[in-house]
């Protein structure tokens, strides 16, 4: 029998062993970045069409982008959760496992007859996550939620766009991936915490809870003044000058947070003077002639180009960027010395690029693993090689619609 949790792919969740019901964003994203650091994910999906996300197009053979983009380097089991048996198959899973992560609306999981009050009878070092809309106790709990639902409750969408201008969305999607974030960081806690304890424990979290806690400074603003933050576009609420600025054409990203990067600006634009003027010299002086600053800026910037721009602004070392598509970041020389993106290979979808996870230990990245799974793709391993079924036990599991594999495993299965 093979242990769960051995594999040679280094990080240092290695060994660590995760249980995955989500599906969709805000928790498969979790579990990538589990997975990234070196911990083995095992995902549990529905029979027939698995995680949602395995039918939206684009697709790259039998996967979809979606799929693909959050599904790395994890193994693929497919159960009925509605036939005891199924739900028998995950209690076993659940009392090896030392992380476990849903995503179901509050209750769901209860109903299954998978609640923590369950699985931790049988695993007390479990920890047990689950993300939803709005946690376990709020009056929203029932409502379903989305990322765009947690985006205009949290008040981001409503900053999200230029003055004048009707709300918007953020391009990422942030609520969905709030939830994600703060789930890793609290099932890493938990885990430490059971290092000194020897017991596991419950993580709630809420995806409005956790975009609302990046409002950061922006709830600042209202709690010390009494006022909400107004939308500014690409510009800052209180730092001036600071957003993106027309060229001749396009546009460039300056940041001046500093008095240094401010007056190094104003020499950028060969207007030193600015720097001096009353009404430019402070951040409060800025702040309150906005308007003013930015037509003289506006004006000087669109005399020449997005390139003269990003020439002439990294040679006087003011903080600047080009406003990039996706394509064009992807291949930027960044990304290629990161080794941002890597190449896997699946059996039937061939070659595919994905991104990385972002975190180095000790200089190094964690491999990116295994290409995402087909559907019930390791549904055969994790019953025998990590549950210990005899190949009679998963065959007959698998003829009675209890779990499913691939259609290319089917006759194996069948076999024994």
């Amino acid at each position: 029998m093979t242990a769960w949790g051995a594999t040679d792919r280094g990080g240092p969740l290695a060994g660590v062993k995760v249980l995955d019901f989500s599906r969709i964003l805000s928790g498969p994203y979790a579990t990538l970045t589990l997975a990234d650091m070196g911990a083995d994910v095992v995902k549990v999906e529905p029979l027939g069409k698995g995680d949602e996300t395995r039918g939206f197009p684009p697709f790259k053979g039998p996967l979809s982008h979606y799929f693909i983009a959050l599904n790395r380097g994890k193994k693929s089991i497919a159960l009925d959760l509605k036939d005891p048996r199924g739900v028998a198959v995950a209690k076993a899973l659940a009392a090896q496992a030392d992380i476990l992560i849903e995503n179901f609306r509050p209750g769901v999981m209860e109903r299954l007859g998978l609640g923590y009050d369950v699985l931790s009878q049988a695993n007390p070092g479990l920890i047990y996550c689950g993300i939803s809309g709005f946690g376990a106790e709020s009056p929203l709990t029932d409502k379903p939620a989305f990322d765009i639902v947690a985006q205009a409750l949290s008040g981001a969408m409503s900053l999200n766009r230029a003055p004048g201008q009707p709300p918007n969305k953020l391009g990422l999607p942030l609520g969905d991936m709030a939830g994600s974030i703060f789930a890793v960081f609290g099932v890493l806690a938990a885990l430490h915490q059971r290092g000194e304890t020897g017991k596991g424990q419950k993580v709630d979290v809420a995806m409005l809870d956790s975009l609302m806690a990046m409002l950061g400074y922006l709830a600042q603003i209202y709690f010390v003044s009494g006022k909400k933050p107004e939308p500014v576009g690409t510009k800052h609420p209180s730092i001036v000058p600071y957003g993106a600025f027309p060229t001749s054409d396009g546009h460039v990203i300056v940041a001046c947070l500093t008095e240094t990067f401010w007056k190094s600006f104003a020499r950028c634009l060969g207007l030193p003077e600015l720097a001096e003027d009353p009404r430019f010299a402070r951040y409060d002086e800025r702040l309150a002639n906005r308007d003013a600053l930015e037509t003289i800026i506006d004006a000087r910037m669109r005399q020449e180009t997005t390139a003269y721009w990003l020439e002439r602004l990294d040679a006087h070392d003011v903080p600047n960027a080009p406003i990039l598509d996706v394509d064009e970041a992807l291949e930027q020389p960044h990304v290629a010395a990161r080794g941002l993106v890597q190449t896997v290979t699946h059996p039937e979808a061939g070659e595919m690029r994905v991104v990385r996870g972002p975190l180095r230990f000790d200089g190094k990245a964690p491999a990116v693993g295994r290409a995402p799974p087909l559907l019930g793709e390791d549904t055969l391993e994790v019953l025998g090689e990590i549950l210990g079924m005899d190949p009679a036990a998963c065959a007959e599991l698998v003829a009675g619609g209890v779990a499913s594999v691939p259609l290319r495993d089917t006759v194996a299965a069948e076999e024994g």
